[in-house]
């Protein structure tokens, strides 16, 4: 019976990518490293160096570490409340899709995380120096933290200030949506069928034995050296039918699995469909149609009637544009990712699907908008010409369809004229 493998690598780097979106993980780090320094400021007791380091009194160091206890707090919730309300205004003005996005910021999370540190750092020493722990070699060592401790400090609230004015608009948020999409997407283009072979998107479908999910939710992450290690112990071959970003239920095929020895009880069948992560929610990582979706839908919000902000929607438009266009450029041969997993067959991003995703909401509903209509024939015209039938009929289909969208909602006849001129492209 194949086991399958707890702790792959790919498995790991899905974990590490949850833990960035952890509050608790950096603080928890930076507090153990805070009271870990302290104790280790007692060793410059023991090294012999009282009688060649300065001799700092105690009055002064309690003095400093009283002013960091008391100011570091203040601070660190401060800068929760200011996080909270950059996660509301990323809910509201974009999507609620892009919260793992801002939560993940590097800077915010090292700015909380070095505030609560030197917190836990000034509360530590003060208790060890009042319980007279350390002699003169140690006091300055403590010293000598505390300045350092006040150093990050300064320069971390710094750079947290100038993040924390732009954190959860719009703008920034679709710069991180950008980045998550553009990430995912060059993952993608590097390894099109994730390092397996290539199936067709319905072969799945139509063959083997299926194996089904035993959850209900979005496939998150596919682990393909466990199928792999679990195809070789039952000398079979496995064809994945539900991709990342994938809602799934208990009678969706997670899988097909063709061969002459085949999984025959419950436990044989979980092994392979242990290597599905399936969540409440889709994520950003694994998942290149995801970080088109959230696009789409922040262009989306700002087209409502209670916001009506075109500009963004544009915005939007010459950003799919981009990632788009990352998609379709050519891979070096030496940069694609070999065959490793020889018994597995994975079916590749469908074009269709991608411009499905980015487009079609803005097309819907800025149909009554010429201005958006207009960018959005244009950003499809470049598209079209790109050296790439695939795109290219894509782009032109639903150059199509936005136009009777247009059409059909537009009142001035030369509004409508406008957009057919800028869609003639697609007539072809």
């Amino acid at each position: 019976m194949a086991q399958s493998k707890r702790f792959t690598l790919g498995r790991l780097r899905f974990a590490f990518s949850r833990l960035n979106e952890r509050l608790w993980v950096k603080p928890l780090m930076l507090c153990v490293l805070s009271i870990g320094g302290t104790f280790i400021a007692m060793l410059a007791d023991d090294m012999g160096l009282s009688s060649v380091l300065p001799d700092i009194t105690l009055e002064s160091v309690e003095s400093l570490l009283t002013i960091m206890a008391s100011s570091m707090l203040v601070i660190a919730t401060f800068a929760v409340g200011s996080m909270v309300a950059a996660y509301a205004s990323a809910s509201t003005g974009a999507t609620p899709r892009s919260i793992p996005l801002v939560i993940a910021d590097d800077v915010t999370q090292n700015a909380l995380s070095a505030f609560i540190g030197a917190f836990i750092f000034s509360i530590v020493s003060l208790i060890t120096l009042k319980n007279d722990m350390f002699d003169a070699a140690g006091r300055f060592a403590i010293f000598a933290l505390t300045l350092l401790v006040f150093a990050i400090v300064i320069i971390t609230f710094v750079r947290w200030v100038d993040r924390i004015a732009r954190l959860g608009k719009v703008l920034n948020t679709i710069e991180k949506a950008e980045k998550a999409a553009g990430d995912a997407l060059n993952r993608r283009r590097h390894a099109p069928s994730l390092g397996a072979l290539t199936a067709s998107p319905h072969q799945a479908v139509h063959k083997g034995v299926h194996v089904c999910s035993s959850k209900v939710g979005y496939v998150q992450h596919i682990d393909l050296e466990t199928l792999q290690s679990c195809a070789e112990a039952h000398d079979c071959r496995v064809t994945v039918a539900a991709l990342p970003g994938t809602f799934v239920h208990t009678h969706f095929p997670l899988l097909s699995i063709v061969g002459d020895t085949q999984p025959g009880t419950t436990l044989e069948t979980e092994a392979f469909s242990s290597a599905f992560t399936i969540g409440s929610s889709r994520t950003f990582e694994d998942d290149p149609r995801f970080g088109l979706l959230a696009l789409s839908e922040i262009a989306d919000k700002a087209l409502s009637p209670g916001i009506n902000d075109p500009g963004t929607a544009i915005n939007v438009i010459g950003t799919l544009v981009r990632l788009l266009t990352l998609w379709q450029s050519p891979v070096e041969k030496d940069a694609l990712q070999a065959i490793t997993y020889d018994r597995v067959a994975v079916p590749e991003l469908m074009i269709d699907d991608l411009f499905d995703d980015a487009f079609t909401a803005i097309a819907r509903d800025g149909a009554g908008m010429v201005e958006v209509s207009i960018r959005l024939q244009k950003a499809l015209c470049a598209l079209a010409a790109a050296d790439d039938q695939a795109m290219a009929t894509a782009a032109k289909k639903h150059s199509r369809r936005a136009l009777a969208r247009s059409e059909s909602v537009m009142s001035l006849q030369d509004d409508i004229d406008a957009v057919r001129k800028t869609a003639e492209f697609s007539a072809v």
